[in-house]
């Protein structure tokens, strides 16, 4: 492996570059949010809350997405030891129907905001859109790869939708959840048609695949 290969992503100066100015503004609880799941047909809309320690690098921490499930799920753990707090939130797919997709994860990351054992003071959001939160933030396009703490949070907040996803795989084995975790694919859309849906499905997203 070359040295090139063997740098990390990003430095720490440049991990906590969004933390540390928080800081600077008198912030001293900064926590990364993000979320998992606003795309599928079926599941829950989760959110993660994480304050870690400033200038603690995770070795391979990175934007979820970028990430295999085993590498995500290996991180868990870890994620949650080293942290300062971690809180968890999600919304239901009922919340979902009711409220649309975006008032739902806003949902999501309130709570897990509210979860957090260590209040926070400010929150980095993943994104270009604040939530209503009862904290100050700001939001930062691409925030999964640019901060440690919403890195932090977008594998807390995948790993445990991609979990519940599993076990309803369990319970309803007809669609392939535990392949898919709910995103329409040709094999999950297919197994709708056939089925139909159940209780864990979107019905609001449903609509143009059902021809309702």
């Amino acid at each position: 492996m070359s040295e090139k290969m063997k740098k990390p992503v990003r430095t720490a100066e440049e991990w906590f570059q969004f933390e540390r100015q928080a800081r600077e503004k008198g912030f001293t609880a900064v926590c990364g949010v993000d979320e998992a799941g606003r795309g599928p047909l079926a599941g829950p809309v989760y959110a993660a809350a994480v304050i870690l320690p400033p200038g603690l690098v995770i070795e391979g921490v990175n934007d979820s997405k970028k990430l295999s499930e085993k590498k995500r799920e290996a991180l868990f753990p870890v994620i949650c030891e080293q942290a300062l707090a971690f809180g968890i939130g999600y919304a239901t797919e009922e919340e979902i129907d009711t409220h649309n997709i975006l008032q739902a994860t806003y949902m999501a990351m309130r709570r897990a905001v509210e979860a957090l054992p260590v209040p926070a003071d400010y929150a980095l959001i993943d994104g270009n859109r604040m939530p209503p939160l009862s904290i100050p933030g700001e939001t930062i396009i691409k925030g999964d790869a640019l901060s440690m703490s919403i890195a932090a949070a977008s594998i807390l907040a995948k790993v445990s939708r991609d979990r519940v996803m599993l076990e309803a795989a369990k319970e309803y084995p007809q669609y392939g959840f535990e392949k898919h975790k709910g995103y329409g694919t040709a094999a999950h859309v297919q197994a709708l048609r056939e089925w139909g849906p159940c209780p864990l499905h979107r019905k609001s997203f449903l609509g143009k695949i059902l021809g309702s």
